[in-house]
Parts: C-alpha cells; sequence; structure tokens
C-alpha cells in the first residue's frame, strides 16, 4: 500500500479541500498520513522521514505555498527522501513557477478534479 503525508502549510486554516482529496487517496487503496493544519516545513520532512511515504502532499490557499513547497523540497532531499511532492493551492504564478523549478513534482490550482489529483498521485507513486 503507497504512504502519502498530507499537510496544510502556513497560516492557512482551510482543510476541507486536503481531507477531501485524503478521503479519496483512500479509497483509491492510499494509507494517508494527514498531519493537519499550520504544519512547519520541519514537521513535514520529519514525518515523512519516519513514514516512508511514497509522496508528500502540501496544500495552501493564503499564500506562501510557493516558498513552504520549496523549503519542504529541499529538506526532503537533504534527509535522502527523494519522494515526489504535489501541491495545490493558490500562490503567484512566479513563485508557482519557483517550487517546480524546485522539484515541486506538480501543481494543481484551483478547479483540478477529484480524478486528475487522485490519477496523479497514482503515477508519481509508481513512476521508478
Amino acid at each position: 500500500m503507497k504512504r502519502v503525508v498530507l499537510a496544510k502549510l502556513g497560516l492557512d486554516g482551510h482543510d476541507v479541500g486536503v481531507r477531501l482529496i485524503g478521503k479519496h487517496l483512500v479509497d483509491a487503496g492510499f494509507e494517508v498520513v494527514y498531519l493537519g493544519k499550520r504544519v512547519s516545513t520541519a514537521t513535514i520532512v520529519q514525518v515523512a522521514v519516519q513514514e516512508d511515504a511514497d509522496a508528500v502532499g502540501l496544500s495552501c490557499l493564503s499564500g506562501g505555498l510557493g516558498h513552504f513547497a520549496a523549503l519542504t523540497v529541499q529538506g526532503l532531499r537533504r534527509e535522502g527522501c527523494d519522494v515526489p511532492v504535489l501541491t495545490g493551492g493558490i500562490d503567484e504564478p512566479v513563485e508557482i513557477d519557483r517550487m517546480l523549478a524546485a522539484g515541486v513534482h506538480l501543481h494543481f490550482g484551483p478547479g483540478a478534479s477529484m480524478t486528475e489529483i487522485v490519477t496523479a498521485f497514482e503515477e508519481a507513486t509508481t513512476q521508478p
């Protein structure tokens, strides 16, 4: 069973979307470790390593997603954890480009379907 760590970054308190994604991932056969709201990048990295995660999903709707996602990728790589990081939420286009350049596997903006998101996690966790 594939294990995914999901978390809300920064000061964003809107967690309905990420919890719904978690439910759909569970329905698709994933084990989901949801860390909750306002989680630090250090905690996300620590849990992803401890849980031997196959992927990390990050969500933020209040800005700062690009910054925090890039820090998460850097922290994972420093720990030797080369898992795909998928993000969802809102940020400035330049910040989204920055996080993708920093190693974020894929980003979903508003309007992405659950089918798209689940399929992306399935594909990201089956790549060699």
